[in-house]
C-alpha cells in the first residue's frame, strides 16, 4: 500500500507533464491563430506577438519535459504553477472585458472560453498541490541537461513554425494583375467603391479560405488599434452572401465596405488565382501588396496615417 502511495504522485506528475507537452504541440499546430490571439490583447505589436507565442510554447515544452523526466522538481513545479497563474490572470482579464472566444490553450483541437479555461487551470493547480513533495531525480550535469532541453525545444519550435517576419515569404508580393485590376475599378461592382480616391486598403478574399479569414482578423485588429477610418477598408469577396456572413463570423472581423465579385473567372485572373491578396492604394496607385504571412503592421499603420 505504501508503494502505491509513493508511486501515484509520480504518475500524476507524468500526466501533468504530458498535458503541458500536448498543450504546446496543439498550439504549434494552431500557431497562426495563437499568434493572432496574443496580438488581439494589444499588449504587443504583431511582430513581437510572434515571439511571445513561441516563448510561451517553449516554456510549456521545457516544463512538460521536466515534469515527465522528474528532474529539477522544485524549479519545474514553481514554473508550472507560475505559468498557470499567469494564464489565469490573463483569462480573468478576458472575462472582465467580455471576451468569450477560444483561449487557444489547446489550440483549436479543444476549445475553451475564458471561464472554462479558468476552471481548468484551477483544477490543474489543485493537482500540482498533490505533487509538491515528490522527490525529483538529479543528473550529474543538471544545468547542462536543462540548457540542452531549452535549446532543443527552442530549435524545434522555430524550425517547425518560424515567425512570418523571419521567412522569405516576407518579401514584397506581386500576385495582382494590375492591368486587369485597373480596368475592373472602372466597372461594377468595384466602381461604387471609389478605390481611386484617397488611401484605401483593398482585400481580395475567398469566403471559404482560412488564411483569408485570419488576414481579415489581423487587419481588423490593426484598424481598431490604430484607429484609421473603417471606410478606407474594402473587402472584395469570391463567394456567396451566406459565405460572406460566415466569413465575418469566423474571422471575427468588423464589417467593412464589401462587394461580392460574381465574375469568378475574372476575379481569379485579377489575383492570379491567389487568395488572400491585400493591397494598399493611394489615389488608385498600388503602393504595397501582401498575402497573409507578409502583412506588415508598421507599414500599414504608417501608410494609413493622415497628414
Amino acid at each position: 500500500m505504501k508503494k502505491i502511495k509513493d508511486i501515484l504522485p509520480i504518475v500524476l506528475k507524468v500526466v501533468l507533464g504530458v498535458v503541458f507537452i500536448v498543450s504546446a504541440i496543439f498550439k504549434i499546430i494552431d500557431m497562426d491563430q495563437f499568434e493572432i490571439y496574443i496580438y488581439s490583447y494589444h499588449f504587443f505589436s504583431l511582430n513581437f506577438s510572434f515571439l511571445v507565442a513561441r516563448a510561451a510554447i517553449i516554456a510549456e515544452l521545457v516544463l512538460g519535459i521536466g515534469l515527465v523526466s522528474n528532474c529539477f522538481h522544485k524549479l519545474m513545479w514553481w514554473g508550472s504553477v507560475a505559468m498557470l497563474m499567469g494564464y489565469t490572470l490573463l483569462l480573468i482579464y478576458a472575462q472582465l472585458i467580455g471576451r468569450t472566444d477560444n483561449c487557444h490553450c489547446f489550440g483549436d483541437v479543444l476549445q475553451f472560453n475564458p471561464w472554462q479555461s479558468i476552471i481548468k487551470n484551477l483544477v490543474l493547480m489543485g493537482l500540482f498541490a498533490l505533487i509538491y513533495k515528490v522527490k525529483g531525480k538529479r543528473f550529474r550535469n543538471d544545468l547542462l541537461a536543462l540548457a540542452g532541453v531549452v535549446f532543443a525545444s527552442s530549435l524545434a519550435v522555430f524550425v517547425v513554425s518560424p515567425p512570418d517576419n523571419f521567412t522569405s515569404a516576407y518579401k514584397p508580393q506581386q500576385n495582382l494583375n494590375v492591368e486587369l485590376f485597373d480596368a475592373a475599378m472602372q466597372q461594377m461592382p468595384l466602381e461604387d467603391l471609389h478605390l481611386n480616391e484617397g488611401k484605401k486598403i483593398v482585400c481580395f478574399f475567398s469566403t471559404a479560405c482560412d488564411y483569408c479569414q485570419m488576414s481579415a482578423h489581423k487587419l481588423s485588429l490593426m484598424q481598431q488599434f490604430a484607429d484609421f477610418p473603417a471606410d478606407d477598408i474594402c473587402y472584395v469577396f469570391m463567394g456567396t452572401e451566406d459565405g460572406k456572413k460566415h466569413f465575418y463570423e469566423a474571422s471575427q472581423s468588423l464589417t467593412y465596405r464589401d462587394v461580392i465579385y460574381e465574375d469568378v473567372v475574372g476575379l481569379l485572373k485579377i489575383t492570379n488565382g491567389v487568395f488572400p491578396v491585400i493591397v494598399l492604394m493611394d489615389n488608385g496607385t498600388i503602393v504595397h501588396e501582401y498575402e497573409f504571412r507578409s502583412m506588415k503592421e508598421k507599414e500599414i499603420r504608417e501608410f494609413m496615417e493622415k497628414s
